[in-house]
């Protein structure tokens, strides 16, 4: 088949990268240094395995140029004989001066509200909103669909672009994105290009089956 006579839309698998040693306790952002703990390398070993297994293979597999997310896509690639290329679109939200803050701490502050329950409204100080976070995952995934388009491809990212991303997909408003759960190395698979706009699965953790459009 002719790239003229593809399909417009693609399969995006995004998959959230490992537990590192901090998951659930910090908000580490951007900050350089932040490695897969030994759970999280087993994870990425395990989705490795799930990818590979699905009917038609993904022809790419991209990755946020954080070191937990390359980590995470190296036994992707590798299983799928491929290798991993950066994309800074994919890249975790900028939390701005919040970065490297413990969360606990973090859920006291009066702003916390506002995070949780009207994101579309919140800059974090220093870094970015929310609406640029979405606008640049959408963007980004937007970019890599027309790039495969008629094929799959995934993408290994972060828990807020990933939610961000289904929200967008699935017609929801950004204030209610916080609802979505992606736990660490989970995989979500949107279909978009074209008029496309589907949501096949989010935070699956288990078997991926046949990803389709039904």
């Amino acid at each position: 088949m002719s790239a003229r006579d593809r399909p417009a839309h693609a399969l995006a698998l995004l998959v959230r990268h490992g537990r590192t040693p901090t998951t659930g306790s910090v908000l580490p952002g951007r900050a350089p240094g932040l490695h897969l703990s030994d759970e999280g390398r087993a994870q990425a070993e395990a989705t490795a395995e799930r990818i590979a297994a699905l009917r038609r293979p993904p022809e790419a597999v991209y990755a946020s140029p954080l070191e937990r997310a390359v980590e995470t896509a190296r036994p992707i690639a590798a299983r799928l004989g491929l290798r991993v290329r950066v994309e800074r679109g994919l890249l975790e939200c900028d939390f701005g001066a919040w970065t490297g803050q413990k969360l606990g701490t973090l859920r006291r502050r009066r702003e916390w509200r506002t995070v949780v329950g009207l994101p579309s409204a919140f800059r974090f100080p220093g870094g970015e909103s929310f609406p640029e976070m979405q606008a640049r995952i959408v963007g980004t995934i937007d970019r890599l669909c027309t790039r495969h388009r008629g094929a799959s491809f995934v993408a290994v990212s972060h828990a807020d672009p990933i939610k961000a991303a289904v929200a967008d997909t699935a017609g929801v408003p950004l204030d209610l994105f916080q609802r979505l759960v992606v736990g660490p190395c989970s995989v979500t698979a949107l279909v978009r290009g074209g008029e496309a706009r589907t949501v096949l699965c989010v935070n699956a953790l288990s078997t991926l089956g046949d990803l389709a459009p039904s």
